[in-house]
């Protein structure tokens, strides 16, 4: 009999019912709002410059409709759920300046993220697209772009109109050349584009004239560009996991560039694991000051 009421007890609407669906679930934190009668903007957090909203690691298949209601956050984490569709009403959120949306599983995105004329931070890595929307060219206040882990062989000509883009990865997708609109970004300080189907290095690469960090790691890149000895302001150059077997003269120009680097986070240059020819080899381990020296006389001679 006692079972019997415990159970007649959750069936009643009111206060009682909310208690046992606490006692039999946990439930997500706007669920617990929305359910309490609570306003879902109690759920916002106020930092000093930006109103932030996370819905990280929910399990989340579909964004919940009330997010789209809550136009004031301008940072907005979505990531790690498994969400297949970012719905157009992200295009009313148009104070956003962070999007997170890594490890779901979008294979396209809405052209109403062009309504987003404040966003300056795109993550969008590990996820299945295998193209961007060509509305992406009209953010043009992007200036920290992460596509890395995705399925993407080319970019849409309008990304050439992120004039402010300063960080682009584009590591572990499909691409067998870097895309010419990525040559246009003249204010672009880092680009990874590691572990892609890379054979060469176009010589459009000393358009990039900002550029410090430049990854190209475990690609099949044929020859070491000197075009890129151009790029004086180069501090780290990761070249590792290629097929070189020469290295320009021109290296020396490269002066920011401070030593051999072994380590995957050191600035300097990373040419190791690739055929290089002899004497290569040996004067890479005697450090850059020695290879340098090599090249130079050899120019000379």
């Amino acid at each position: 009999m006692g079972a019997r009421q415990s159970r007649a007890g959750c069936k009643d609407k009111g206060p009682g019912r909310m208690g046992c669906l606490r006692r039999r679930q946990k439930l997500s934190a706007w669920d617990d709002a929305l359910l309490s009668g609570r306003d879902p903007r109690a759920l916002l957090k106020r930092g000093l410059r930006h109103i932030s909203f996370s819905l990280v690691t929910k399990g989340m298949t579909d964004v919940p409709d009330f997010l789209w209601g809550l136009s004031e956050v301008q940072r907005l984490n979505l990531s790690h759920n498994q969400l297949r569709v970012l719905p157009p009403e992200v295009g009313r959120l148009s104070r956003l300046v962070v999007l997170n949306l890594c490890g779901n599983h979008l294979k396209s995105l809405p052209a109403e993220l062009s309504l987003l004329q404040g966003l300056k931070v795109l993550f969008l890595s590990m996820n299945r697209l295998s193209e961007l929307p060509a509305e992406l060219g009209a953010c043009r206040s992007l200036e920290v772009l992460s596509v890395s882990h995705n399925r993407l062989s080319q970019l849409p000509a309008g990304f050439a109109d992120l004039s402010r883009l300063r960080k682009l990865n584009l590591s572990n997708n499909c691409f067998a050349h870097i895309p010419a609109c990525v040559f246009a970004l003249k204010e672009l300080d880092f680009l990874h584009v590691g572990s892609n189907r890379l054979e060469n290095i176009a010589e459009s690469i000393q358009c990039l004239g900002s550029l410090q960090i430049f990854i190209a790691e475990n690609n099949s890149i044929h020859s070491f560009p000197r075009s890129l000895c151009l790029l004086a302001s180069l501090e780290m150059l990761n070249l590792n996991d290629n097929d070189i077997q020469t290295l320009p003269e021109e290296l020396y120009l490269l002066c920011r560039l401070e030593r051999i680097a072994w380590n995957p986070m050191d600035k300097g240059l990373h040419i190791s694991h690739n055929p290089l020819a002899k004497p290569l080899p040996e004067l890479v381990e005697g450090g850059l000051d020695m290879l340098v020296s090599y090249l130079k006389d050899k120019k000379h001679s």
